[in-house]
């Protein structure tokens, strides 16, 4: 597990319809390497987006184990994979999620604010290279409405950025973009993975953004496999 910044081994997941049980992962095994660039594809509701909350700590899986820099994450205490996601995990959207009263920097700043033994000076500097690094040095106080969609997102990926984690957990984060800014979100992300040796993983639909990524891995009838 040591070689690996995110891992599942034999997972199962279901969900209750009624008094049917239905099979969102049946057995699934997954490895991320530090830096690595992977996309994972399937139909609506073929259990894209479980996996992503599985693999985040953001839900419980039925069986199967799940490892963050080759600690074991998913039998932790709420408290305890809060702690472990700020640190080594962050996420972005189909929607931005931003604070809609904050501007860009203290949409930025919130996951800094989580950790003990910050200032707010110290904090307030990492949040401003981040946005610089996305290119919007020139919006570090614009609120969400000044800002287009794509900077809006741009945002959402600094703020994910910013706490400098092994992996970012991307889910549709072009599904709410024209073709023109799918296309610079695909570029930024490509040079911040490069440039912060980070890890994404990105449920989408988009075939050009996949084709561009490390690995290509597809979810149908529960199993997960490579293209």
């Amino acid at each position: 597990m040591s070689d690996y910044v995110l891992s599942c081994e034999h997972v199962f997941k279901s969900y209750q319809d009624g008094k049917s049980t239905i099979q969102v992962l049946d057995n699934v095994s997954f490895h991320l390497n530090q830096g690595e660039k992977v996309a994972i594809l399937g139909l609506s509701g073929s259990g894209k987006t479980t996996l992503l909350n599985l693999l985040g700590g953001l839900d419980k899986l039925d069986k199967g184990e799940i490892y963050l820099n080759a600690k074991r994450f998913d039998h932790l205490s709420a408290n305890k994979r809060a702690l472990m996601r700020n640190r080594h995990l962050g996420f972005v959207y189909q929607f931005h999620h931003l604070l809609p009263e904050f501007n860009a920097l203290d949409n930025v700043l919130m996951p800094l604010m989580m950790r003990p033994k910050t200032t707010k000076r110290d904090n307030t500097i990492l949040a401003k290279e981040m946005l610089d690094a996305v290119g919007l040095s020139h919006r570090f106080y614009h609120k969400p409405a000044a800002l287009s969609g794509g900077e809006r997102q741009r945002v959402a990926i600094a703020r994910a950025l910013v706490t400098k984690p092994s992996c970012v957990l991307a889910d549709e984060p072009t599904g709410n973009l024209d073709s023109h800014n799918s296309e610079k979100i695909l570029e930024l992300i490509e040079k911040l993975s490069q440039e912060f040796s980070v890890s994404f993983i990105v449920v989408t639909h988009d075939k050009q953004l996949a084709a561009k990524m490390d690995k290509i891995y597809v979810i149908e009838n529960a199993k997960l496999a490579v293209l």
